[in-house]
Order: C-alpha cells, then sequence, then structure tokens
C-alpha cells in the first residue's frame, strides 16, 4: 500500500528573520530618534553620548530578543493571555535596560557627584541631578513602555500572520468542497444516462436487432472512454462537449432511428471557449426523452453557442410538440437533469452563471445557459 505524506501544516508565527527584523527596525528608530533630538537640544558631547547610546540600544536588541524567544508560543493561546504574559515580560526587560542604561551613563569624571546622582537616559543637556534609586525607577518606566511597545509589534505580526494562515486553509477547504460538489454533480449524470441506455440496449436486444444492438455498444463505449478521461473538477473545450453530444445522439438514433436531426451552430468567437465538461449533455438528454420519445415524427434539436458581452451562451432547443414547461420556482423543481446543470453552474460561477428553460418562441422547447466566457490559454 503506497504511503502519503501528510500535506505540510501552515506556519502561523512570525518567522525568525521578520521577527529578528522587527526588533532591529524598532530599536534603530529608537537610536535614530534619540540622537536626533540630542542634536536638535545640542547636548554635550555628542559623540561620547552616541558611542553610550549606541551600547544600550544594542544591549535592548538582546532583551527584546530573548523576550522574543519567551514570546514564540505565547500566540497559540488566546489574545488576553498574550497580552498578559507581555506585561508580566516587559517588568525584568525594563528593570534590565534601567540597570545598564545608568551603569552606561553614570557619570565617570571626578567631578561628577557618581554616587548620588546620574544623568537619566544620557537624553538631559543639563544633567537633572536625582537620587540614584529614583532616576532607576524613571529609566524602568520608560523602559517598560519601550519593549511593551515591541512585544505588541510582535504580537500584531504574529496574529496576523494567524489570520493569513487561516485565509489559506479557509480557501483550500473552500476550493476541495466546491472540486467535491462539481465531481459528485457530474458523476450523477453518468449512471442517469447509463441507466436510460442500458434501457434503450435491453429493448434492442428483446426485439431482435442485434445489429443495432451491437452499434449502441460500440458508441456507448465510446461515449464514456472520451466522457470519463476528464477531470469533473475542470473545464473542457466547447468542440469536445459538442463532439460528446453527436456521440449520445448517435446512440439515441439507434434507439430512434430517422427520427433526430442534429443543428449545430457555434459562433466563431466562441469557438475557443471552456465549459464544464457533459454541461450539455443532460440537456440534450431532455431533448431526447421528453421531445423525441413523445413524437411520431422527425424532431430538431439544435445546439447553439454565441458570444454575450464577456457572457458564454449556450442553448440547445427541440421543434417537438409543446410540453408543459417546468416549474418556474427553484430549480429544484425541474428534474433530475436540469437541477443538475444549475448546481453545477452555481458550483462553478456562484451568481454570474444562470439557466433558463421554457417554451421556445417558435414552438418546442429551449434551454440557455448563461456563463463567463472562459477562453483556453
Amino acid at each position: 500500500m503506497p504511503a502519503f505524506s501528510p500535506e505540510p501544516a501552515d506556519d502561523a508565527t512570525v518567522r525568525p528573520r521578520a521577527a529578528i527584523g522587527s526588533i532591529v527596525a524598532f530599536w534603530a528608530f529608537y537610536f535614530a530618534v534619540a540622537t536626533l533630538r540630542a542634536a536638535l537640544l545640542d547636548f554635550d558631547d555628542q559623540g561620547d553620548l552616541l558611542l553610550r547610546r549606541l551600547v544600550v540600544t544594542t544591549v535592548c536588541m538582546a532583551i527584546s530578543y530573548a523576550m522574543w524567544r519567551a514570546l514564540r508560543r505565547v500566540t497559540r493561546h488566546g489574545p488576553a493571555r498574550a497580552v498578559a504574559i507581555v506585561a508580566l515580560l516587559s517588568v525584568p526587560a525594563a528593570l534590565a535596560y534601567a540597570t545598564v542604561n545608568q551603569w552606561i551613563f553614570t557619570p565617570t569624571r571626578p567631578s561628577a557627584p557618581a554616587a548620588r546622582s546620574v544623568q537619566v537616559g544620557g537624553d538631559s543637556g543639563r544633567p537633572r541631578r536625582i537620587g540614584t534609586v529614583a532616576a532607576h525607577a524613571d529609566v524602568a518606566v520608560n523602559g517598560y513602555f519601550f519593549f511593551a511597545a515591541w512585544a505588541a509589534l510582535y504580537l500584531a505580526l504574529a496574529y496576523a500572520a494567524q489570520g493569513r494562515v487561516a485565509e489559506r486553509r479557509a480557501a483550500r477547504f473552500a476550493a476541495a468542497a466546491q472540486s467535491a460538489e462539481l465531481r459528485a454533480l457530474r458523476y450523477q449524470v453518468n449512471p442517469h444516462f447509463l441507466f436510460n441506455t442500458l434501457n434503450s440496449l435491453s429493448a434492442l436486444v428483446m426485439t431482435g436487432k442485434p445489429d443495432e444492438a451491437e452499434r449502441m455498444i460500440l458508441n456507448l463505449s465510446t461515449f464514456f472512454r472520451s466522457s470519463l478521461a476528464g477531470d469533473p473538477a475542470t473545464d473542457a473545450p466547447l468542440a469536445d462537449e459538442i463532439a460528446l453530444q453527436r456521440l449520445y445522439l448517435a446512440i439515441e438514433t439507434v434507439r430512434f432511428p430517422a427520427r433526430i436531426l442534429l443543428i449545430e451552430d457555434i459562433a466563431d468567437t466562441v469557438a475557443d471557449a471552456l465549459v464544464p465538461g457533459l454541461i450539455l449533455q443532460p440537456l440534450v438528454e431532455n431533448a431526447v426523452k421528453h421531445g423525441v420519445s413523445q413524437s411520431r415524427g422527425l424532431v430538431t434539436i439544435a445546439i447553439r453557442a454565441w458570444a454575450q458581452d464577456d457572457m458564454l451562451a449556450l442553448s440547445v432547443t427541440d421543434d417537438a410538440p409543446a410540453r408543459p414547461a417546468p416549474d418556474p420556482r427553484p430549480p429544484q423543481n425541474t428534474g433530475i437533469g436540469l437541477r443538475n446543470v444549475a448546481d453545477r453552474l452555481a458550483a462553478r460561477f456562484g451568481t454570474q452563471a444562470l439557466c433558463r428553460a421554457g417554451p421556445a418562441p417558435g414552438g418546442g422547447f429551449a434551454v440557455t445557459i448563461l456563463m463567463p466566457l472562459v477562453r483556453e490559454g
């Protein structure tokens, strides 16, 4: 038994490159703003402050990296829990930042009263003399909001990544559901047609018509070989679809000799059009079942195709004596064949396609399909 590997799961987390990039970008922006502010306020010792600020910024990047390592699995939980964890993690990060900042920016010149005062963050033109503990707390509070802001940015990136993954999964599920629906509707055609054909074949055998029965079997095998070769979820060239209807009518001609005349009227502008496979077969079958089989004379079945703006119009008409129109209510009341066509059009094109059925203006019955014009290539 062949083994199949499961489809790889989507990555619902922020990729390491993006996370590290956010850290670098965030703190680089902080460094740039602080440096610009120092230059505009004409701080003393600009070069020395720049180097000290660069060290602090690098340490902040390292602290944020450690936070990212801890936050990678947080987004698997709900947003409320993630925010609470971010709030808690930002506390030690802010304290570490304040400690490093105090140590880096503590005046080292002998004239500075380093034991009792500190230049807060290196961001003041004239050092503000405050107690060491108060200065440490002041810087820690500022740092807390820095780290909380970066963590909020990371959570936003993480939940955005989860949203994209959810959208991709939903799109795949919708496509799979549509494909399954199209396959089910397509395969519904074949048993219906096969049942009618086998009934006809049985009638030929029972009435002693072996030559006609043999010809029907050959045509039937050709029809099924051609129709089952295609993928039900893909479109087929219009020319191939009409060729299949010729095979079908050749089968029915054995059952109704000299009673079926096929007319094809295909506009050149739609010669390269694509249509859902076997979309015409239920319509042609209905023309035979309700038109040819209930008439005594020759019945003309016409298949037409033309362009209508950016839409493809297809029609199947017959000139058999008038028969009751289908219920004008939704397609489920119009019989298996027409309901199948309407359902397949809805599954393939949604509200962009429609199927109309009713008496033809010149007598007989007509079914018209309108769908988006899709071309080969």
